[in-house]
């Protein structure tokens, strides 16, 4: 029977939970912030796109690169101290992009800014595992999928009222006061002993299990398939649909919205149902949801694709929680800070695979890529390829995920 948690206990749980909450809205803040600046750094420093595009692209560079790295940091010296070491990071690196007097200089200053994000991404799930009860898990990560989902969608809005109100320089610094309040935080708030430093063993490249390697991929799948409907959905909406670029946006905010909303009960199922179980069920969500956006908008318009997306979405937080929580569960002490940086880094790649390799599945099958110029109906077509090879990912991530829970079964009764 579980002892009562004091009102002590309570509240550094509270302060615990508010912190990692804090920094990973910070890191997937500093992910989609500055898109909306771009056109506006591009008269300040009277710059072509190709070189103010590099502002976006450092950063998502810079953390994609460091979060294996910093997550063994963090295994090494410990959770608790790379995790305010990446705060302050994330808080001078925020100051100097809003400092910078020109454009490769803030470029470089977004460079560092990202391996601050790769430390408040990686660390925040680590710590989160470390200081979770066994039966708060899901929950836990639900709770992370959902600040996340916040950050990369008020990143836009917020942007976009800082660059009037502030100028493009108020969307870095407005970050640094926020940086500094979860230092602060988490100084006060993280246990002394949460994640202190582990032996050196186990390098990373020995580590990895068969059963860490099936879930990075399908950790890798899902990403893909998540980043094609944000890079290939407004194109159709737009030139597809013929929707106005307000309504193309508002039609492209109920995918975030959705996430936001279902990602703690996500983790509340997680933690009822069981991890794998619930994995498979996102799974199925997530190519029942593809399989919709090949068909319903080609046959009912906005009504069909924004059907498609409400299954879709909540198969993404299921399937998110249920992975971190079976990925982290049965990780040893020494090694989370690692293997939350494979899991960072194996949706990084998702994405980045997803804005490529399925938009120019998207771009061969409408037969053009220049998508002004094509007719509605090639448009549609290639929505509906490119969905459906989604969806064809999606089954066989699916299929993987239910023989491997299987086998697993099969093997604990033989060893019981």
């Amino acid at each position: 029977m579980e002892q009562a948690e004091s009102p002590a206990s309570r509240r550094m749980k509270r302060g615990t939970s508010t912190t990692l909450a804090l920094s990973m809205l910070l890191a997937s803040l500093g992910t989609s912030i500055a898109n909306i600046a771009l056109p506006t750094l591009a008269e300040a420093f009277l710059a072509p796109f190709h070189h103010v595009q590099w502002v976006v692209i450092a950063y998502l560079a810079a953390l994609t690169v460091s979060v294996v790295f910093v997550g063994r940091l963090g295994d090494i010296h410990g959770l608790r101290r790379m995790h305010l070491a990446g705060l302050a990071l994330f808080a001078v690196s925020s100051l100097l992009c809003g400092l910078a007097p020109n454009l490769w200089l803030l470029v470089g200053a977004r460079a560092l800014q990202g391996v601050g994000a790769a430390f408040l991404m990686t660390l925040s799930m680590a710590l989160m595992r470390e200081t979770a009860s066994e039966a708060r898990i899901g929950r836990a990560m639900g709770m992370l999928g959902t600040v996340s989902a916040l950050g990369t969608a008020l990143g836009p809005s917020l942007g976009g009222v800082l660059v009037t109100a502030a100028g493009w320089r108020g969307i870095f610094l407005i970050q640094v006061p926020m940086a500094v309040f979860a230092l602060l935080l988490a100084f006060a708030s993280l246990p002394r002993d949460a994640g202190k430093a582990r032996v050196r063993t186990a390098s990373v490249l020995t580590m990895p299990s068969h059963d860490l390697q099936l879930n990075l991929l399908l950790n890798l799948l899902v990403a893909a398939v998540m980043m094609t409907t944000l890079v290939v959905g407004p194109f159709y909406l737009g030139f597809g649909l013929g929707l106005k670029e307000a309504l193309v946006g508002l039609v492209m905010s109920i995918g975030p919205a959705i996430s936001i909303a279902s990602g703690v009960p996500s983790g509340r199922i997680v933690d009822a149902w069981g991890a794998r179980r619930v994995l498979a069920i996102g799974l199925a969500m997530l190519a029942t949801g593809s399989f919709l956006l090949s068909i319903l908008p080609n046959t009912l318009g906005v009504a069909g694709y924004v059907l498609a997306i409400i299954v879709l979405t909540p198969g993404y937080q299921l399937f998110q929680a249920a992975n971190n929580t079976v990925v982290l569960a049965d990780v040893s002490q020494g090694q989370r800070g690692t293997v939350s940086g494979m899991l960072s880094l194996s949706r990084n790649i998702g994405l980045i695979l997803g804005a490529s390799a399925m938009s120019a599945v998207f771009a061969f099958a409408v037969g053009t890529g220049d998508f002004g110029q094509a007719s509605r109906m090639a448009i549609a077509g290639g929505m509906r390829l490119t969905f459906l090879l989604a969806g064809g990912l999606m089954l066989v991530a699916f299929w993987i995920a239910v023989r491997h829970s299987t086998a697993t079964a099969s093997r604990q009764v033989d060893s019981g």
